[in-house]
């Protein structure tokens, strides 16, 4: 009866690494696609921001 609650155990524990390992996985795959994301909507911030000013500069030109 002894052997069985130590396999139990022993079951348990590497069940717990297991789990663990596979959230840290998850973890380090969500931070990525987040950076990923994010350089994207940097790079459409930064194309917004030159057209604007491109813009701005077309109706200064205009109201001369």
């Amino acid at each position: 009866m002894e052997s069985l609650y130590s396999i139990i155990v022993i079951f348990l524990i590497v069940l717990f690494f297991i789990s663990f390992a596979l959230f840290i996985r998850r973890l380090i795959i969500n931070s990525s696609v987040k950076a990923n994301n994010l350089s994207d909507l940097e790079e459409k911030m930064d194309r917004l921001i030159e057209q604007n000013d491109q813009l701005f500069l077309l109706l200064k030109e205009k109201n001369r």
